[in-house]
């Protein structure tokens, strides 16, 4: 019984401790993001997982290219990581009213919800992640922030059960064209 009342405190403290930072407050700050203008075309990222010690885990490559069609805007997005794996997304992005996305991809369970404020994008998803040959389902929380016309940087929280489990950094780049 001591147990179970310990696992709903430490459960009740991790909920808690967690912040809710709304996208809004970034309304200001400039330069403005305009997601649909940055991704077009073709952008580079580099990027990193570290585990909630710090350890990095994994560092990664992602090519992506990106087209409109119609409302819908495609994000294909290719990645190399370190220890030679491969892995392709393709997003499907469409508007849900102003600063408002929605976005499936095949490994995303349901839909993306993202809300662009200023420079800032927030961008919240549950991922099928694989793992030494099992699949786990996690959540994602990405905060995106526009630093110049080229150059984006995003910080990823990864989530199970409320639980930080590592954290994603990535800065993406985008080539002339």
């Amino acid at each position: 019984m001591l147990k179970k009342y310990l696992l709903l405190l430490c459960l009740g403290l991790g909920l808690v401790a967690c912040s809710d930072t709304d996208v809004k407050q970034y309304r200001e700050q400039k330069p403005e993001l305009e997601l649909r203008q940055f991704f077009s075309g073709r952008v580079e990222a580099w990027g990193l997982f570290q585990k909630r010690s710090g350890e990095v885990i994994k560092r990664f490559h992602v090519q992506i290219d990106s087209r409109s069609e119609g409302e819908k805007f495609i994000m294909h997005e290719d990645f190399t990581y370190s220890d030679g794996t491969r892995q392709t997304r393709v997003w499907t992005l469409v508007p849900a009213g102003p600063g408002l996305w929605r976005g499936t991809a095949d490994d995303v369970v349901g839909e993306a919800l993202g809300e662009v404020s200023g420079n800032a994008l927030r961008w919240r998803y549950v991922l099928n992640l694989p793992v030494d040959g099992k699949t786990y389902q996690v959540h994602f929380d990405d905060w995106m922030y526009l630093l110049d016309e080229n150059t984006l940087a995003n910080r990823s929280y990864m989530t199970k059960f409320g639980f930080e489990l590592g954290q994603v950094s990535l800065f993406f780049r985008r080539q002339p064209n």
